[in-house]
């Protein structure tokens, strides 16, 4: 419940003062610090003067409510004829040749809690908060001791309240010079950092022109070296292939041996300069998107034939699961069939028996799931920070066995987020991969800029056939 402190009826203007005494007494008395006993007794003073003023007289009620939190309030009240246009004064949009509604505003911004009501039959009332310290606990002896100490001072000569009231300003002017020297010292640090902004602007614009050339000059080299080691390479390839035809005659176990290991190597070389060029176009942003219309059954018939040589070892069996009713795709084939094949290469070289099984389903928000999953070697928990990392290599029996170009599934993520997509993975030791490209219906042109999405997928050494 409220306690009642005392009342001060405002009949004369020494009235307002002595109310603004009272009000910084009381606050004094209940362990306000100085500037909030400033501002409460500055915002008793400016609604006691407007009710002597503007109403003729009132009274001003302090009390003290126990909370919790405990709060210092004074009730304004008078029998005037009410204020006019009293919301458009709140809301800070009426401007009075009088001042009047200036002191309502100013007060309302001192304290921590206010309200107002106001008619022309009841006159106004007004009644503002100070919330006191939140461990002060309001019992019956603070309060006796409160008025005690108040009744002890012999009423302030008006003279004496507007010397305090003096005192009270020019602090509060010191103050706010104190912080005027501040937020000027604050300025000149922010112009000083601003200028170091700029510069390190200017030299991060300087520095992504500098990588922009050199990545120009990376790509510009990269395509070169592909233009000029192609040709010796499909040289030394058809010649191993003349060679293994028996162009040349009949070769010994150990002479085909031998060009046999010269063919897969010169293949070898020839993916990963096409992985390094393929990669280099993504980085710098070259790499072209041609957009046609196909079906799932249209990669299954491409990927056949790409694999159907290579399918020599009896242990291992490619199965491609009949394709459901799917929508057309409207993207570029050739990438999406290169992601493919990345996955089903991978999946046969690190299944050494079982099979490898590639699917197509629907996936949500008009998009279609192409998966490769295999019965293979699986990754192991401690290999996962490794995925999709170029040059990968994870070391294993089998890894030792198989080389790769480590490029494969690196260039496989970035080739579906280009297409709006991505690559997901599932993996586990023992139990085999499946690699998964989820991939919009239609491509929209937004990938290249799309926010990577978030890896929950498994690497495998990543190669490319």
């Amino acid at each position: 419940m409220p306690m009642t402190l005392l009342t001060v009826e405002l009949v004369r203007e020494h009235d307002v003062v002595l109310a603004r005494q009272r009000a910084r007494q009381l606050a004094s008395e209940f362990k306000l610090d100085g500037q909030d006993q400033t501002r409460f007794a500055t915002a008793v003073s400016e609604l006691a003067r407007n009710a002597h003023q503007y109403a003729g007289g009132g009274r001003v009620e302090f009390r003290v409510e126990p909370g919790p939190p405990a709060v210092l309030t004074a009730r304004i009240a008078d029998r005037g004829p009410g204020i006019a246009r009293l919301k458009e004064i709140l809301e800070g949009r009426y401007i009075s040749s009088t001042g009047l509604g200036v002191g309502i505003i100013g007060a309302q911004r001192l304290v921590d809690t206010f309200s107002v009501r106001s008619s022309p039959d009841d006159g106004t009332e007004i009644v503002i908060g100070k919330r006191l310290a939140p461990g002060l606990r309001i019992s019956p002896a603070l309060v006796n001791g409160a008025m005690g100490a108040i009744a002890a001072v012999t009423s302030a000569d008006p003279m004496i309240e507007l010397q305090q009231q003096s005192q009270e300003l020019l602090r509060a002017l010191a103050y706010l010079r104190d912080k005027q020297a501040e937020s000027d010292r604050l300025a000149q640090e922010l112009a000083e950092t601003n200028r170091g902004v700029l510069a390190l602007y200017a030299e991060l614009d300087e520095r992504a022109l500098y990588l922009e050339r050199a990545n120009d000059l990376k790509t510009r080299f990269l395509s070169d070296l592909n233009h000029e080691i192609r040709t010796p390479l499909n040289a030394v390839r058809n010649v191993a292939r003349l060679l293994l035809d028996g162009y040349e005659g009949p070769l010994t176990d150990r002479h085909r041996r031998a060009i046999e290991m010269m063919r897969q190597s010169t293949d070898t070389l020839s993916d990963l300069v096409n992985d390094w060029l393929d990669l280099a176009k993504i980085e710098a942003g070259r790499t072209e998107i041609r957009v046609d219309v196909f079906s799932a059954e249209d990669l299954w018939g491409a990927l056949r034939g790409v694999f159907r040589p290579i399918e020599t070892d009896d242990d291992v069996s490619l199965v491609f699961e009949p394709v459901p009713t799917l929508p057309l795709l409207q993207s570029d084939e050739a990438k999406v069939a290169q992601i493919l094949r990345n996955f089903i290469s991978n999946a046969l070289k690190f299944t050494e028996r079982g099979e490898v099984r590639v699917s197509a389903r629907e996936g949500t928000g008009e998009t279609v799931v192409f998966t490769v999953t295999d019965t293979g070697i699986g990754i192991a928990p401690e290999h996962m920070d490794r995925v999709f990392e170029e040059f990968a290599q994870i070391d294993s029996p089998l890894q030792r066995r198989v080389k790769g170009t480590g490029l494969g599934l690196p260039l496989s993520r970035r080739l579906a987020r280009l297409l709006g997509g991505d690559v997901l993975v599932d993996s586990g030791v023992g139990r085999g991969s499946a690699f998964s490209l989820v991939l919009p219906v239609v491509y929209t042109g937004e990938g290249a800029d799309a926010p990577p999405a978030a890896d929950n997928g498994r690497d495998a050494e990543v190669s490319h056939v």
